[in-house]
């Protein structure tokens, strides 16, 4: 893990990426900008050496990038729904009194699309770059492990951060629901969810109530996953496919919150009586789940405040305090009426 930052840690340089290739820094600099004859070994080796060493162009101009900037670049997986706005409100009113500026650019859970977000934010110098979880490709992690900026890893505590994370264990969350299910007395579970190759937190949880139920004795008779985004027309199809194809289950857990309701709507337009025929359970506590004529059980992240939290970490680091490296804002289980 890297150790802790500040804004007068030096970036790396031309230099830097010149001694990992064994060419000049004229040739880096040719490569980069695409000016010149560059043989195509020669490329590759200086393109290598970039991703080798993490290293990130630096667009703004010298004088004004030793003065420090005021942007914070933000990078988050969706804007779908209010859950990442929430997060983001959080951070506006940590940061806004002290004059910084929040950039937000958003992912569509594509590793891919991290990796070049990340890299065109780091090129500006932000004083400060927050991602969504802690899970990266490589070469968006070799660029934030070698950036001179401070890290923040928000949502997700269950690894060790880069430099500072902030957020809640998915993976207890999904220990929660299973063990608040299995207290309920329900034996044969389903799951609905969305693309869990994209969303790596629900496919913790996911795992986790799996582990859970499955070490109880109990059946995880089947899944039904989506290949897009999550919404609650996607939750009330897929509920429909998995109560088609597999027989007997009791209970559902969903990815979060839309899919949950989707399968309430499901529910309600085929007759099936809550919880008495099916048990159905979300993620997230969105105030429209809990606003249904049955509350929906879920589970209650304080988004809001990994927002703030993240803003203070920011700040602290701008003011060379310290910030703790891992912080915990836990999650809450609502029980609900739908379980």
């Amino acid at each position: 893990m890297k150790g802790r930052r500040s804004f007068q840690q030096s970036a790396l340089t031309l230099a830097d990426v010149a001694r990992e290739a064994g060419v000049s820094e004229i040739t880096v600099s040719r490569v980069i900008r695409s000016k010149g004859p560059i043989a195509p070994e020669t490329r590759e080796r200086v393109e290598a050496a970039i991703r080798k060493v993490g290293y990130v162009p630096n667009r703004i101009a010298s004088s004004f990038a030793s003065a420090g900037s005021d942007l914070i670049g933000v990078v988050v997986p969706s804007l779908a729904n209010i859950v990442f706005p929430d997060v983001i409100r959080g951070l506006h009113d940590a940061i806004s009194g002290r004059g910084f500026r929040s950039v937000v650019s958003v992912t569509d859970y594509r590793m891919e699309t991290e990796r070049e977000l990340v890299r065109s934010l780091l090129s500006w110098r932000p004083a400060a770059l927050i991602v969504t979880g802690c899970d990266h490709e490589p070469d968006t992690r070799q660029m934030l492990q070698s950036s001179d900026v401070t890290v923040v890893e928000l949502m997700d505590t269950d690894s060790e951060p880069i430099d500072i994370s902030i957020g809640m264990s998915h993976v207890e969350a999904g220990r929660e629901m299973a063990r608040h299910y299995l207290g309920r007395g329900y034996r044969r579970f389903g799951y609905v969810g969305h693309d869990l190759d994209r969303d790596l937190r629900a496919r913790k949880r996911r795992d986790a109530f799996n582990a859970t139920v499955t070490e109880a004795g109990a059946n995880l008779v089947g899944e039904v996953t989506v290949p897009g985004p999550s919404s609650v027309t996607a939750g009330r199809e897929a509920l429909g496919e998995l109560l088609a194809t597999h027989i007997g289950i009791d209970a559902v857990y969903f990815s979060n919150d839309d899919m949950a309701i989707g399968g309430v709507f499901h529910c309600m337009a085929n007759g099936i009586t809550l919880p008495h025929d099916l048990a159905i359970a979300g993620f997230n506590g969105l105030d429209i789940g809990q606003s249904l004529p049955q509350p929906l059980t879920t589970v209650l992240t304080r988004r809001y405040d990994i927002g703030f939290q993240a803003g203070l970490a920011v700040l602290a680091r701008f003011d060379g305090l310290d910030f703790p490296t891992s912080t915990d804002v836990g999650f809450e289980l609502l029980a609900g009426a739908t379980a």
